[in-house]
């Protein structure tokens, strides 16, 4: 049986079994927010479109949307959870809504994002071809691999590249779509549309970076290595 609490030996030879598979969908939803963080990332931008689709009123809309973002940070605050997916959206909700007053345009609210988005499609995208995964960088850690994908266990690295490339290309895509409509089309379309592509190319690319970890070899636990030779440096005699 796989563990991540103790050093792991990959085995390109042997099939994944049943308990990787889970540690790594265990993983992947801890890392991208889960259900909770995908629903506080959706809810600001969200609330702004319907408002604004309502009243045409970009203040009142982006103060709202700012306010829910900072509301959903204090509740988990108060809640003592993790904070860190609610800060991030925090951050991005508090920069569009500054790009909107400061415009007093409601696509205003949209174009951080959608630069942002795009830096990271064009990141991975590279990342992948230069060899240097930027998946695992940002995976390493929550599989306590860190960056020993590289140069100790290439199917894992292999399975990296094809996720980023993966990653990349589906943020390209969805902004190829969404670019033109801020170009050319109305503040409320572009909005809508921008919701309705909020989740499912962030479902499937998450889907694809799954399928192709579970496969992968299993990473090299080289925290449990450390604490090992630690504790192996610490004995008497040693």
């Amino acid at each position: 049986m796989t563990s991540l609490d103790r050093p792991t030996t990959p085995d390109p030879a042997g099939a994944p079994s049943d308990d990787q598979k889970a540690v790594t969908q265990a993983a992947l939803f801890d890392a991208f927010g889960g259900i909770r963080g995908t629903v506080e990332t959706m809810l600001p931008g969200l609330l702004f479109v319907m408002i604004y689709t309502i009243n045409k009123d970009v203040k009142l809309s982006a103060i709202a949307a700012g306010a829910v973002a900072v509301l959903l940070v204090i509740v988990r605050l108060l809640r003592k959870d993790t904070v860190k997916h609610a800060f991030s959206g925090v951050f991005g909700v508090g920069v569009g809504v500054a790009f909107a007053l400061f415009t007093g345009s409601a696509k205003g609210f949209y174009l951080p994002g959608m630069i942002y988005g795009v830096g990271l499609g064009v990141a991975f995208t590279v990342s992948a071809l230069v060899g240097f995964p930027l998946l695992g960088v940002i995976l390493g850690p929550v599989f306590k691999e860190n960056l020993s994908w590289r140069t100790r266990n290439p199917g894992r690295k292999k399975a990296y590249v094809k996720a980023s490339l993966a990653w990349g290309l589906i943020f390209l895509a969805k902004y190829a779509i969404l670019f033109p409509l801020y170009w050319w089309g109305d503040a409320t379309q572009l909005g809508w549309v921008l919701i309705a592509l909020k989740l499912p190319p962030m479902v499937l690319a998450v889907y694809f970076t799954w399928v192709f970890l579970a496969k992968a070899p299993p990473p090299i636990d080289v925290i449990a290595e450390w604490e090992a030779k630690e504790a192996a440096a610490g004995k008497p005699g040693a």
